[in-house]
């Protein structure tokens, strides 16, 4: 009798810590690009948040 989704030659079980590959870092213009279109993202939000905080109490 063959078992139903048995997991054969699968050893993995429970939750099992992987290491994550080495991290590049990003270098040159990339980088900057980034870096500049986070602070467009956080700059706007920021602006939004108190554009709307006023216009609720005022």
């Amino acid at each position: 009798m063959s078992l139903i989704g048995s997991n054969r030659g699968n050893s993995r079980r429970g939750a099992t810590r992987r290491r994550k590959p080495p991290r590049q870092h990003r270098r040159g213009f990339d980088g900057w690009l980034d870096r500049a279109v986070d602070v467009a993202v956080i700059t706007a939000l920021i602006v939004g948040g108190v554009a709307l905080v006023l216009n609720l109490l005022l």
